[in-house]
């Protein structure tokens, strides 16, 4: 059922993204574009999977040329992928690739949304795709986009078969056939229809696509022609389209920008069918609706715009406000009043925002904001009023031209504001495919408007406006100069273990460490840590004074582990202070080219307690993409060394080491490694042991990187629980030191794993068999050669997913491989 969330309709810059910290005027080629779009009325939705499956040039094309409101629907975050630039995975990745998209929107124009489906990782057919994710939920999520957005066209990716490379892809283009016959059925989902209206879309096609030997195109198909330059933008739609594309960093999808125009193909799906252009048959402009005295007035502005003085615009935008205002179609009329509003706002030069010199806030604390205005206009915008969240001041003030204006003022944040976060992450997730969302009217938006405003109300002629301006943090940084970001709301204390996992050895107490950020002062409070409704232990009498951190250890006694049954579990803390409990942890996460992100979770980690043997001591690590096994290794008692080139090249320190893993992906972003080759083998044939996590096949910084030759195939098994047979269960890593069994492959996550050798020289010998359903059987999991002395494993398990998570039998076998030479 659809809860409703409560909305002010007011004005936010720009419309797509409207978090941003700041309202400021777009430059005046991207004002006349607005215009151009503003008099054409089609809209397209274009439909995938992930970030990054959206066709940028096509996006770039039909946004800068063709003039036409255009949106990308990815169903998933990518919170299932890989990530090259640090550890993050799982739902902090998917936060990461969310803002990713929004950075390339906000350089290629479109817009973005999203559905509640969880990235869940590689499947192999749409059957295995809705063994998790529920098709009705999807498709309503979808429905409520083509309600809310009303496109006329809706563009997939992918089609619904095997050739859409990735069971996720085809399921984009089952559930966009679905929804798109919903969309204008009033019968299904009705509970949408108190906020938004049946919308019928004109068509649903298929861009065909040629992707490596893969060609889908055919010249009897709709063909458009894209890539044109554009004056305006200095390049042409596919050099903006590279650019773009380019700033998925967590993916490494670095793209070429380049030049010059190229064909795009489509198919009909639904709808009628496109005979010449994309638009056959739709109103394309204001008269083609009856409506012409708009488009007469937008063609004079048009004629008229002075790009060094946009302002002069304003008397005939005004004009155009008001017909617009008068439309009788009101989802219509709200979009375009929306649209020409920020274009208004721009040719005055407007610029607000309201900001304070710190990043975070406790709600009921007040704090000291600047709001900063100023206009460039030599038509006088007025400010009537402001809003200060709790109290309003009427000021009747005119702008003065190209003057700033800066009113100071303590703002009390709300007792009840709420902590910053992603909607979708606020609460747990509904399942592992699915995530919870509190509010439904969110369902869609790339993330929720801030709730802390300060609302202003302008006037320019006769006409008023409403600005939005959310509550915000500015600094002055020496490299990237001023950084305005979201002022983000903490709570007075969060929580959160120092390790992601912890083993409970027999007859030994356990220490754990808490890091608690104290940010108001807290006294007598008293910390429990429990398993499930469990109580283990409680500290009582900790005292935490204002604005610091504390790590404090905690000893479990072999009493109190003795409660513990089970060999792996959720150990939880809880901090209680007075009337307050507090059980949540803060994460940041920070890259160049994103905002700072925020988020809680748990305070939680894995305690491992039982038969969990490891010889290996000391273990040289050479860092791949990125995964969290080295802190892992730490807490099971390892010595573990992140390696450096010199250390590699060192012999005599490379022999010390008992096994040396190699991170993830490391042939394809160590482009050093080939020049270790010699040093590797070397320390191997002396007697060393080598441990190799899984590549893949692009971008390889070479290919004979086996102690015997191999090769990378794209075989993988997605299926977690997929049945694990052992081909010689007397070898010795499935017996020593730990016995292997069929219940060390129970509780996997995600996968078992991806990129399976699919030939091997004779001299390997490959542990497992597994296979996905009706699929054939796979042998290339682990494979194991003894060369000199030592011995070389290549296991493309899923490892860096697996002990991160605090799965035993995974543990016992990767610490038989590091124990190989023992």
């Amino acid at each position: 059922m659809f809860k409703r969330l409560t909305a002010i309709f007011i004005l936010c810059f720009p419309a797509i993204f409207c978090a941003a910290q700041q309202v400021r005027p777009a430059k005046s080629a991207e004002i006349y574009r607005e215009l151009k779009t503003l008099k054409h009325l089609p809209k397209v939705l274009y439909l995938a999977a992930h970030p990054d499956d959206e066709n940028t040039g096509l996006l770039s094309w039909l946004i800068n040329d063709q003039n036409v409101e255009t949106a990308y629907l990815s169903l998933t975050r990518g919170d299932g992928g890989q990530n090259l630039l640090g550890t993050e995975q799982g739902a902090a990745l998917g936060l990461i690739r969310t803002h990713e998209l929004l950075e390339a929107r906000r350089l290629d124009g479109a817009q973005q949304f999203f559905t509640r489906a969880i990235d869940f990782g590689f499947s192999k057919n749409t059957n295995d795709t809705f063994k998790q994710w529920d098709a009705d939920s999807i498709t309503a999520d979808v429905v409520w986009v083509i309600r809310k957005f009303r496109p006329d066209v809706i563009i997939c990716r992918f089609p619904p078969t095997a050739a859409a490379g990735h069971g996720q892809h085809a399921a984009s283009a089952v559930v966009a056939e679905k929804a798109f016959k919903a969309a204008a059925d009033k019968n299904m989902f009705p509970n949408q229809l108190k906020y938004v209206s049946v919308w019928q879309p004109k068509r649903l096609l298929w861009n065909t696509f040629r992707f490596g030997s893969v060609n889908t195109t055919s010249e009897n198909q709709l063909k458009v022609t894209v890539g044109q330059y554009d004056a305006q933008l200095g390049m042409g739609y596919g050099e903006l389209a590279g650019l773009s594309r380019s700033l998925h960093k967590s993916q490494g999808a670095g793209t070429q920008s380049v030049a010059g125009v190229r064909s795009e193909y489509f198919t009909p799906v639904l709808g009628d069918p496109a005979k010449r252009t994309l638009f056959d048959g739709l109103s394309l402009n204001w008269s083609d609706k009856g409506i012409g005295d708009i488009d007469e007035l937008i063609d004079i502005v048009l004629l008229s715009f002075n790009y060094n003085q946009p302002d002069k615009s304003l008397h005939g935008l005004l004009m155009l406000r008001k017909k617009i205002a008068e439309l009788q179609d009101p989802a219509l009329r709200k979009d375009k009043l929306a649209a020409i509003d920020n274009i208004i706002l721009s040719c005055a030069g407007f610029m607000g925002e309201v900001v304070t010199n710190q990043p975070e806030a406790i709600a009921g604390n007040g704090y000291n904001f600047r709001l900063n205005l100023i206009s460039r206009s030599a038509t006088p915008v007025t400010l009537e009023s402001v809003n200060w969240l709790n109290q309003t001041d009427n000021l009747n003030r005119n702008l003065s031209n190209d003057s700033l204006i800066t009113i100071e003022r303590k703002i009390q944040i709300p007792a009840e504001a709420a902590l910053t976060e992603p909607y979708w992450l606020a609460k747990p997730a509904k399942d592992a495919a699915t995530f919870s969302v509190a509010n439904d009217t969110l369902i869609g938006l790339p993330e929720m408007q801030s709730p802390l405003n300060v609302l202003l109300s302008l006037k320019i002629e006769s006409e008023k406006f409403a600005v939005r301006l959310p509550l915000s943090y500015k600094k002055l940084d020496p490299v990237k100069g001023d950084v305005v970001e979201s002022l983000r709301i903490i709570p007075p204390l969060d929580l959160s273990f120092a390790e992601p996992v912890y083993f409970a050895r027999e007859k030994e107490a356990l220490s754990v460490t808490l890091r608690l950020k104290a940010n108001k002062n807290i006294n007598y409070g008293k910390v429990s840590f429990k398993i499930g409704s469990q109580v283990i232990k409680t500290f009582q009498g900790i005292n935490l004074p204002e604005n610091t951190i504390t790590i404090k250890d905690f000893l479990i006694s072999v009493e109190d582990l003795a409660k513990i049954k089970t060999s792996q579990n959720k150990l939880e803390a809880v901090f209680s202070s007075e009337a307050n409990e507090f059980s949540k942890g803060q994460v940041l996460i920070q890259y160049p080219h994103l905002p700072t992100l925020q988020y809680f979770v748990p305070a939680a980690t894995w305690l491992i307690k039982g038969d969990v043997k490891v010889l290996a001591k000391k273990i040289g690590y050479i860092e791949g993409a990125g995964d969290l096994i080295p802190e892992f290794l730490r807490q099971a008692g390892l010595q573990v060394d992140v390696l450096t080139e010199a250390d590699i090249l060192n012999t005599s320190k490379l022999a010390s080491y008992d096994a040396i893993v190699t991170g993830v992906r490391v042939i394809n972003t160590e482009k050093r490694i080939q020049n270790w080759q010699t040093a590797l083998r070397a320390y191997v044939e002396n007697g060393g042991t080598m441990v190799m996590q899984y590549n893949t096949t692009q971008d390889m910084a070479l290919q004979d990187f086996g102690i015997y030759p191999f090769s990378i195939g794209g075989k993988r098994v997605t299926e977690e629980n997929a049945e694990v047979k052992f081909l010689n269960p007397n070898h010795k890593l499935l017996n020593y030191p730990n016995k292997i069994t069929a219940d060390d492959f129970k509780g996997w996550v995600q996968e078992r794993g991806a990129y399976f050798p699919d030939k091997w020289d004779a001299k390997y010998e490959p542990l497992f068999e597994m296979h996905d359903t009706d699929e054939e059987p796979l042998q290339g999991s682990t494979l194991y050669a003894k060369y000199g002395k030592g011995n070389f494993i290549y296991t493309p398990l899923a490892f860096f997913r697996q002990l991160p998570a605090g799965n035993v039998g995974a543990a016992r076998l990767f610490f038989n491989f590091l124990s190989a030479g023992k």
